[in-house]
Parts: C-alpha cells; sequence; structure tokens
C-alpha cells in the first residue's frame, strides 16, 4: 500500500483515484499541472496521502463531478454535457481543489447561460406531407390482398439562441415508440398534383426516407463529443453532448399510424409517432406547435410572430418568440 506520493514517482506516475467511491486513472503529470492548486501540493511532494483499502489514493469529494475537473486538468478547457445542471456543484468543487482558472472557467460560463436565458428567440415550424401508402394485406393461409391507406408525414424544425431550453424542449417531445424489425419494400404514392417521378418512389431498407437512428424522431449535431476516459460508466446526465458544442437546432420527423393500417405493417416501414412526455401522441401541427407554446410560455417566452394569419394562432403552421 502506498504510503506517499513518492513511491507514484517509482510506478511511473500513473495514479488511481477514489474520488467519492468513484475510481479515475490518470498521471501525476496531469493532477499536478496546476502546482498551486490542492492537488498539486497533494501530488507533488513526499505528503502522505489517504488510500484505501485497495492502496487508491482517497479523496472524500463528489465523484461525478471530479470527472469535470480531471479533464480540465487533462484538456486545459471545461467541456460540459447538453443542459449540466450542477454547476454550483463544480463551482464548489473547482474552489475545494483550488483550481483557480477551472473557478474562472465555470464563471464563463454562469455568465452566458445567464445571457442566453435573459435575451433568447425561438422560432418553431412544421409541415404536413401526404402519402398514399400501398401495402399486401393476409386475409387467408394464401390469400393476400392489396390494400392501402393515407399516411400524414410531419417534418418539424426547432430553432433558439438558448441551447438549454432546447435541451428541456428534448425531453418533452423526445419520447417515441421504437420499432426495430426490418423494413420491407413498399410503394409510396403522392396525393397532390406534382410530377409522378418526385412522388412515387420504391422505399429500400437502406432507404433514407425511413432509416435512421434509434431516436429517430430527433436529430441533433453531433460533430464534437468529448469521450469520458474515466472508470465511471454509470454518468446519468446527459453525456454525449458537449456544453461547447453549438447547437441551437432539433429537426423532428414523425408519421402517426392511420387507423386502418396494421401495426405490423407500420413497424416494418420503421415509421415513428412522436409522444409527449407523460404519453400524449402528437397527430395534427396543432398539437405540435401547442406543445412548444406550453413549453415556451412556461420559460419566459411571448409570442412574437405567428405565420400564416397572425389572428389564427390554432392554424399556424409557424411561431416565432422572443424573451427580453
Amino acid at each position: 500500500m502506498p504510503g506517499s506520493c513518492d513511491s507514484v514517482v517509482r510506478l511511473g506516475g500513473l495514479v488511481t483515484l477514489n474520488v467519492g467511491g468513484k475510481l479515475y486513472s490518470t498521471t501525476l503529470e496531469t493532477l499536478t499541472r496546476f502546482p498551486d492548486s490542492m492537488l498539486g501540493a497533494m501530488f507533488r511532494g513526499p505528503q502522505p496521502a489517504l488510500t484505501d483499502s485497495r492502496g487508491n489514493y482517497f479523496i472524500d469529494r463528489d465523484g461525478k463531478a471530479f470527472r469535470h475537473v480531471l479533464n480540465f486538468l487533462r484538456f486545459g478547457r471545461l467541456d460540459l454535457p447538453e443542459g449540466y445542471a450542477e454547476l454550483s456543484l463544480l463551482r464548489a468543487e473547482a474552489d475545494f481543489y483550488q483550481i483557480r482558472p477551472l473557478l474562472e472557467a465555470v464563471r464563463q460560463v454562469e455568465i452566458e447561460r445567464w445571457r442566453q436565458r435573459t435575451n433568447a428567440v425561438l422560432h418553431a415550424d412544421v409541415d404536413l406531407r401526404h402519402r398514399r401508402l400501398h401495402y399486401n394485406v393476409r386475409r387467408g393461409p394464401q390469400n393476400y390482398e392489396l390494400d392501402s391507406c393515407s399516411l400524414e408525414i410531419f417534418t418539424a424544425n426547432v430553432f433558439c439562441t438558448d441551447r438549454h431550453f432546447l435541451a428541456i424542449l428534448r425531453r418533452r417531445l423526445g419520447q417515441q415508440t421504437d420499432v426495430n424489425q426490418d423494413p420491407e419494400r413498399v410503394h409510396i404514392e403522392s396525393t397532390d398534383s406534382r410530377p409522378p417521378s418526385q412522388d412515387s418512389v420504391d422505399v429500400k431498407p437502406d432507404s433514407e426516407l425511413w432509416k435512421q437512428q434509434p431516436d429517430r424522431s430527433i436529430t441533433i449535431d453531433e460533430s464534437r463529443l468529448i469521450p469520458d476516459t474515466s472508470m465511471d460508466d454509470d454518468d446519468d446526465m446527459m453525456s454525449g453532448y458537449s456544453g461547447s458544442t453549438v447547437c441551437h437546432h432539433l429537426s423532428f420527423e414523425w408519421a402517426p399510424c392511420p387507423p386502418q393500417l396494421p401495426a405490423t405493417e407500420y413497424a416494418k416501414q420503421k415509421l415513428c409517432p412522436l409522444v409527449v412526455s407523460g404519453g400524449t401522441e402528437i397527430r395534427t401541427t396543432h398539437q405540435f406547435l401547442e406543445e412548444v407554446l406550453k413549453v415556451a410560455l412556461a420559460h419566459g417566452f411571448r409570442v412574437d410572430s405567428v405565420f400564416p394569419d397572425p389572428a389564427d394562432i390554432l392554424n399556424a403552421r409557424s411561431l416565432r418568440f422572443v424573451r427580453h
């Protein structure tokens, strides 16, 4: 069992820390990046350190928050998950470890969040397209009939300068029934008057129209992901979305199941509904914008414009909000 930091040097500078019950592996160079900090003083000299039963250096502080402290020591920047809600705890941890650049970085995040939440613009629009879906219905052991139904495909886009509001909206509108069965070929035919070449297509299993990720009704910019290199694998925060990623846009695409369409056929085509947290399914453009309106008003926004008819918000296709 190591009794001082000299043993760490003899082992090649590798250090395993037990912070509040969570284990992290790093190097002596990382821990002493800021010599004037508490960690720098603790691991720079021959001072004895408290260890657990397995010889890991023990620090009686918050284990999850230390993930961000350690990543700041590694990369020299503060990268937080989108919607991170424990800034006050992280500030307290940075103060305990006396890492002054981290304290300043937390302060800048708090200032930016306050600015975004005080002055923000929100825009939401939704579009509806009709398609004719043809499919086979089994009437007997060897009896199949061709049937068809009208399919409504909704596409919605939400833009907001406040990324934290988008995280809240995503959690409310981000639940949908997940289907994983393989799609089959299906003929989709438009019911509008555009040329057939644009409206009648064979949708193959690898079609981009239906084949999407498990969270199919939402697309988010994930161009910059910061991997968690700690030994903590049960983080319940919104990991995967870096706080430094500029992400102000959500896109939704969903198709409610028509009453006459068999559930098995609906599942085969990889179609997905959009379900509000709580279980209500969104089946109209009005329902979608109504949900956005509820969340927006609850977070200090006010309606700035309505399209196409400013006097008829119930039949709007686009809403714009502002917050001052």
